[in-house]
């Protein structure tokens, strides 16, 4: 229990699987390889949609968007196109890759959001909110793992993720609470609205989807160690 803890937490590179692309810009992947991309996809955007749906705090990439505009005036979908345009810009010194999973995660993950708007629950106690929450977290981090490891390119915020890692060494989950906290810092500064299930996800998201990618390397026994 002990060891795999830190292996989560020390984790620096995603698993290579037998169904892994063997590159990003891979234009023919296998069909076994588009699968579970489309399944991590489809995982990550039922996680969001809990988050939304639990209505106690927007994600911190969210607060960061709502506090540019609050200063700027532009609309909430201008500055998340701006934002997402700079961090696409900061792909070129970190030698990030995109590929068919970069494009997917901007359509599929947008698509299952809203339908997911629908039917999910949208709990008014707190404690339910709560929990919801923290399951939302769980499923984006188990979708993180599929998709990643399916290695046909990051959506434009896990590519800054990745990147840094490759440029740092330092482990997934120290890189991706940072980038987090970063974003609801500089969001709240800006004016975002700040709630109790931002907090939650800036902090858990990171080991959430290093635990995510652990336990599908696990499931198809990927040596760890090496």
């Amino acid at each position: 229990m002990v060891k795999n803890l830190i292996y989560v937490l020390t984790l620096k590179k995603i698993p290579q699987l037998y169904w892994s692309s063997s590159y990003e810009f891979n234009l023919k992947p296998k069909k076994i390889t588009i699968f579970y991309l489309v399944l991590g996809l489809i995982l990550f955007g039922i996680g969001e949609a809990l988050l939304v749906t639990a209505n106690i705090g927007v994600s911190p990439w969210f607060v960061l968007h709502q506090g540019l505009a609050f200063k700027t005036e532009y609309s909430i979908g201008i500055t998340t196109f701006i934002v997402s345009v700079v961090v696409l810009l900061l792909w070129f010194p970190l030698k990030q890759k995109p590929g068919i999973g970069t494009i997917l995660n901007a359509i599929l993950i947008s698509v299952v959001l809203d339908l997911s708007l629908l039917i999910l629950p949208y709990p008014t106690d707190f404690f339910y909110q709560l929990i919801q929450v923290i399951i939302g977290i769980l499923i984006i981090g188990i979708g993180s793992g599929f998709y990643l490891a399916a290695n046909l390119g990051p959506g434009p915020r896990d590519g800054l993720m990745t990147g840094l890692n490759k440029r740092t060494n330092q482990s997934l989950a120290l890189i991706r609470t940072f980038l987090e906290l970063s974003a609801v810092g500089i969001g709240f500064y800006l004016g975002g609205i700040v709630g109790i299930g931002t907090l939650i996800y800036a902090i858990g998201i990171g080991f959430s989807v290093s635990t995510g990618l652990f336990i599908v390397g696990k499931i198809y026994k990927y040596d760890f160690s090496k």
